[in-house]
């Protein structure tokens, strides 16, 4: 199954088997598009969804009670990659940039993407030889993205003057 991670269950909602959900995508709101959602593997049929503060409430078949629903407590929440919302030039899901090589304009590898903190601006997190360096996803900073290629090239001078070493 290729899936798509798009969040984490925090924990339940209120008494009638709601789950809030920390979402993994640029708008909480892309979570309207889902018709089923997968946690540990189990499909949900996807009954309601209402957004706010920048978390998601998800009510799903056959989670009808809190009960139910803490047992959801900490499971990723996936969903098939063929049924993901086409995102707009610019934007990628963030399991499709995990893993990718960091590069510089002239080919140096500066290391490999592990994390991906979302923010106005997000930071990215990278990890070469054994240390964890962030640096910002900003223009400037991040000349190109590859994902086919799994390679984010990077502006040398720039990214030295703002990763945080």
């Amino acid at each position: 199954m290729n899936s798509l991670v798009v969040g984490t269950v925090l924990k339940p909602q209120g008494i009638r088997g709601e789950i809030k959900i920390k979402p993994f995508t640029d708008s909480a709101e892309t979570f309207r598009a889902f018709k089923r959602v997968f946690l540990g593997g189990e499909e949900y049929k996807v009954l309601s969804v209402r957004t706010g503060d920048g978390f998601v409430y998800l009510g799903l078949r056959g989670v009808p009670d809190r009960n139910a629903a803490e047992l959801l407590r900490g499971r990723e929440v996936t969903i098939l990659r063929e049924e993901a919302p086409a995102l707009p030039e610019g934007s990628y899901y963030i399991a499709d940039l995990l893993g990718s090589e960091i590069v510089t304009e002239t080919g140096e590898v500066l290391g490999t993407l592990t994390g991906i903190t979302q923010a106005s601006t997000d930071v990215y997190t990278m990890s070469a030889n054994g240390r964890e360096i962030l640096f910002p996803a900003a223009k400037g900073v991040v000349q190109q993205v590859d994902v086919e290629n799994k390679k984010i090239t990077v502006d040398r001078k720039r990214f030295f003057e703002v990763a945080v070493l």
